[in-house]
């Protein structure tokens, strides 16, 4: 069984409430947030699986946690502007964390999705990065083409985030699933605000065992689903997108979606 904590800390570290249980915990907390404030969430079990949930307007998601301890900092002003604006708001909040069973971490499911990723997460799996943000905007960062909103047909705010990728040619976004697993099917959903946005019509994918697919891509923002041969894997990586012969200069990354299962 998982001893497990989940705690509302300060900006100097003073514990604000805290909840702490056997395979599940939730914590309501019921002041409004302050600039410096975190979630702190600690299990005894690590290199396991588990349901999270920091902020009941986020929603949750089947997680990895490759160490004990995760730290989720409350964003605040441009940092927010791709959540939802319902997110952390108001003077009453449910975190929650449950020890996931067998049957739903080891069921084939899409294994890229994490609501709950942020940038300088280094300790939940899957965690999203990338060699390029638009101006270092939250609402370009790579984190939220693995949010799970599929939105795309604007851009600027929630919900219509997405990775962009500031006109870069060699803009390369790396999911990490922080162990090993086995995929073979992959959906793109490209932003399409169009006429602003252009799009890519190859990209190509990298995978951690050193093999790499091209796959060919359409002007939509609908679901675009491929499959393949099953790989083993850590990780996978988007690059050498190729733009369209069109006006814009900006295409941009709505949502990857891995499908596989665990490995092991």
């Amino acid at each position: 069984m998982a001893e497990i904590s989940v705690k509302v800390l300060d900006q100097n570290g003073k514990t604000l409430a805290v909840s702490r249980g056997t395979d599940e915990v939730n914590l309501v907390y019921s002041a409004a947030y302050q600039e410096g404030d975190r979630i702190v969430v600690d299990t005894s079990e690590s290199k396991d699986y588990y349901w999270l949930q920091v902020d009941d307007a986020l929603g949750r998601d089947l997680v990895f946690f490759k160490e004990g301890t995760f730290s989720y900092p409350i964003p605040f002003g441009s940092k927010r502007i791709q959540l939802s604006p319902k997110t952390f708001q108001g003077e009453k909040h449910l975190l929650s964390v449950k020890k996931a069973k067998p049957f739903e971490y080891l069921a084939y499911r899409n294994l890229s999705r994490n609501v709950n990723d942020h940038h300088a997460n280094a300790t939940i799996f899957p965690h999203a990065f990338a060699n390029v943000e638009t101006r270092g905007e939250s609402v370009f960062a790579a984190m939220n083409a693995i949010d799970g909103v599929t939105a795309g047909e604007s851009h600027g705010e929630w919900p219509y985030q997405s990775w962009g990728i500031n006109q870069r040619p060699d803009a390369e976004m790396t999911i990490d699933f922080g162990r090993l697993v086995e995929v073979d099917r992959v959906v793109f959903y490209l932003r399409a605000d169009f006429p602003h946005d252009n799009w890519w019509e190859k990209a190509t994918l990298e995978f951690s065992d050193g093999e790499s697919q091209e796959f060919e891509l359409y002007k939509t923002g609908a679901a675009q689903e491929f499959t393949f041969e099953p790989r083993r894997i850590l990780w996978v990586k988007i690059k050498e997108m190729k733009k369209a012969d069109d006006p814009s200069p900006f295409p941009a990354l709505t949502q990857l979606e891995v499908y596989g299962k665990e490995a092991d």
